[in-house]
């Protein structure tokens, strides 16, 4: 017995109801006539598009700087290096690279340019930060109208200029990652290339956070004072975590991009980062620490409740209310999260 209130204190009672749930669900799908290896399948496929960009929340966390509200100066960023690569006409794997290449300058200005901002509001980042996201969105909606993009495959086919709202990355870098290294085992399909994708960056920040400047970042978000006193310059460890996170956001764009098959302009990145948010606090976040496992479980916990709810509600009332549902049951998973803020085991 105390073995098993030690577990559930460690993992989290509102982790273990909600990964329940989608147990249950999944238990449920065969008899409403959904195959399970599909369902397994597109939760995974959903948690390849999305881990980057929940990934994404780590360093800002550990800095002090709360949560990422501002994520969509990193999806800008992403988008600006994916129509860009578009724009040179270049294909294949060398065209999602290159869209990786461009964006990163990108994200390196903005973030930086973010992270001066966010040291001169401590104590109201996350407020800031989301009227930051929100506003560089409505800024962004006249830029894609004005900047000299050529390409056919972007602008306009009646007037010749300004981008179109949904770009198609077929032809380019669609589904590159999903189908690398793709395992299928009949309806199951086990897309290893994006896995081994966030593997890779989520090993990159966790080996970060483990060295010297990792440990200084995170003594600057455990104790601010007791950092600068021990001579760390706390203004440059947040703002070298803001960069990092606007970084992995825009990664975090171009995979979901690839695996979604559209680039999404305009008002697409405007609540990009609630999910993201929500996924790392039902992982188990809180404002002030976040771990890689946060990021895993919290991804497939909220997009696996996502994904199955409405297909199994459907099957079992038999009306096709997948939309309705979804809506319904992201920003409830969004709503409770963010009442989870100080911690998900509470």
């Amino acid at each position: 017995m105390e073995k098993v209130k030690s577990f559930i204190s460690s993992f989290g009672l509102p982790r273990l109801i909600i990964a329940g749930f989608l147990l249950l669900l999944f238990i449920i799908a065969p008899f409403v006539g959904i195959r399970v290896g599909a369902s397994i399948s597109d939760t995974l496929a959903r948690f390849g598009m999305n881990s980057i960009m929940v990934l994404a929340m780590v360093p800002m966390i550990h800095s002090g700087c709360g949560l990422n509200f501002g994520l969509p100066l990193g999806i800008i960023s992403g988008l600006l290096g994916a129509t860009l690569s578009i724009e040179t006409g270049v294909t294949g794997p060398l065209s999602f690279l290159l869209a990786i290449l461009y964006s990163t300058p990108f994200a390196i200005i903005l973030g930086w340019g973010y992270g001066k901002l966010l040291n001169r509001v401590k104590g109201s980042e996350m407020m800031i930060a989301t009227y930051v996201g929100f506003s560089s969105v409505a800024f962004m909606s006249i830029m894609w109208l004005i900047l000299p993009y050529s390409s056919p495959t972007m602008v306009w086919g009646y007037s010749g200029s300004g981008l179109r709202t949904t770009i198609s990355t077929d032809g380019f870098y669609s589904q590159i990652l999903h189908n690398f290294l793709c395992l299928r085992i009949g309806s199951l399909e086990i897309s290893l290339g994006e896995i081994l994708f966030f593997a890779l960056f989520a090993f990159i920040i966790w080996a970060f956070l483990h060295t010297k400047t990792g440990t200084a970042m995170t003594a600057v978000g455990s104790n601010p004072i007791f950092a600068r006193a021990s001579g760390i310059s706390v203004d440059k460890q947040r703002t070298l975590s803001v960069i990092m996170s606007t970084w992995l956001g825009a990664l975090g764009i171009l995979c979901y991009q690839q695996g979604y098959g559209f680039i999404q302009l305009y008002q697409g990145p405007m609540y990009m980062a609630m999910p993201a948010v929500s996924a790392i606090l039902i992982g188990g976040a809180s404002v002030n620490k976040a771990s890689i496992p946060n990021v895993i479980i919290g991804t497939i916990l909220y997009q696996g409740i996502v994904t199955m709810t409405p297909s199994v509600m459907n099957n079992l009332i038999h009306t096709d209310m997948s939309e309705v549902l979804r809506i319904i049951v992201s920003n409830g998973m969004i709503l409770y999260a963010l009442t989870r803020k100080s911690g998900a085991s509470r």
